[in-house]
């Protein structure tokens, strides 16, 4: 479970920021995670606990935010939802699309005062 080490790594950042700015309370970390990639959300909730044990960021909230994967028809042009179409266009039925969307992850807010 490579979430583990992901949450770590997001919990040093997120202090970075706190101190960097001088906050002195985080309630919410708000983190966006695509479909598309590896990173398993409830896991990310299970390992959040053992992440923040210890620090400030205890007794803050993590919201996990889901990107939907959609995709570009190289054939057709048409803009689609990846995933129920496994991958396929669902005007013109081309495995020919680009993902353009649902692989992001990343820090999205951080409420905090």
């Amino acid at each position: 479970m490579h979430e583990l080490g992901i949450m770590y790594h997001i919990v040093e950042r997120v202090l970075a920021v706190v101190n960097e700015n001088g906050f002195t309370e985080v309630e919410t970390i708000v983190l966006n995670v695509g479909e598309r990639t590896e990173v398993v959300p409830q896991y990310l909730h299970a390992c959040y606990p053992a992440a923040v044990n210890g620090t400030m960021l205890e007794n803050t909230a993590l919201k996990v935010e889901i990107i939907s994967a959609n995709a570009v028809c190289g054939c057709c042009g048409k803009v689609f939802a990846f995933t129920p179409c496994n991958g396929l266009c669902p005007q013109c039925e081309s495995a020919d699309c680009e993902v353009i969307s649902g692989k992001e992850f990343m820090i999205r807010e951080i409420h905090a005062r």
